[in-house]
């Protein structure tokens, strides 16, 4: 009897062991505007490891589509509820979350944004590619294959979207710079690959002499690339496409794309929850990170640089 009393003491000195722990852990919202893309689960695996390696626990939690606003400020609000100790949040819409951002602050649970920001100065910490930067990259690359003369197009991804108007304002204002470019079509991918296949078909139709196409996602990439294929244009109209999907480095090996403008979404993630356990601590945090950004091409893209940023769940950070 004293074994099995000794037996059953030890699982409720283990129990209580366990849930001190377990609330010495802070609890860190990390809500993406979206799950679906590969860039996404990059996000996620850098959030984990930061998590891990500072002793966090991350709760991943987003809207499956980067259009669901409505979706994300549900989720937001309710962690805000449950008291978590941190939000990290890549925001689906500039304006639409300010609110509880402002409830989260005043409830003295620190924000930080990743990768899509708000139109607010109450965040933290914001820790992102130079979007507008990055865009004017992929203006100077698109001009530099169809040899700074001809018609180009726009495909941004969502309005209203931070990364959206920064990628659209950045491209507009470096394709500026060449007279002999004419920006012929900007219109929307909405982030989903058949509605960017469709969207560039109808501008081929439109704009039989089209030279080049700058698309702003993952998804507008690949739809891109579809509706090329399908008219049998491949290589004829250049792509720069936006992040680094495995489908997205196929077509670049393969000549469906010609360039891709690279960020670094692992240190996003990992940064972004690194910031909010400092701002737990009541250390202090960064206003602006830029995570940087990268040009690669067929010819660089081999290279253990580009092979870092390519391949990123191979090596962390």
């Amino acid at each position: 009897m004293k074994h099995s009393m000794t037996f059953f003491t030890m699982i409720l000195l283990g129990a209580i062991a366990c849930s001190k722990s377990d609330k010495s852990r802070p609890k860190i919202l990390v809500s993406p505007k979206g799950l679906v893309h590969n860039f996404w689960v990059t996000v996620k695996a850098g959030a984990d490891s930061a998590g891990k390696e500072l002793g966090a626990e991350v709760i991943w939690k987003g809207p499956a589509q980067e259009t669901d606003i409505a979706g994300q400020i549900a989720i937001v609000e309710d962690y805000i509820n449950k008291k978590v100790d941190a939000v990290v949040l890549a925001a689906c819409d500039t304006k639409a979350l300010n609110g509880l951002i402002d409830r989260a602050m005043d409830n003295g649970i620190p924000v930080i944004t990743i990768d899509s920001g708000v139109d607010y100065d109450r965040p933290l910490s914001f820790i992102a590619t130079d979007n507008v930067k990055a865009a004017e990259l992929a203006a100077d690359e698109l001009a530099r294959l169809i040899g700074s003369q001809g018609e180009a197009a726009l495909l941004p991804h969502v309005p209203g979207a931070a990364t959206s108007i920064m990628r659209e304002e950045g491209f507009k204002k470096g394709i500026a710079k060449y007279p002999d470019v004419e920006l012929v079509a900007v219109q929307y991918s909405q982030s989903d690959v058949a509605t960017a296949m469709s969207v560039i078909e109808n501008m081929l139709l439109a704009h039989p002499n089209l030279a080049g196409i700058f698309a702003t996602t993952e998804a507008g990439t690949l739809g891109a690339v579809q509706a090329l294929t399908a008219r049998g244009k491949i290589g004829q109209v250049k792509v720069v496409g936006f992040d680094a999907a495995a489908d997205e480095i196929t077509a670049l090996r393969n000549g469906g794309v010609q360039a891709l403008i690279v960020q670094d979404p692992f240190k996003m993630g990992h940064l972004g929850v690194k910031a909010a356990i400092d701002a737990i601590a009541k250390r202090p945090v960064e206003k602006r990170i830029d995570t940087g950004v990268y040009v690669i091409t067929a010819d660089n893209m081999e290279t253990p640089e580009m092979r870092r940023v390519l391949y990123p769940l191979e090596k962390g950070l």
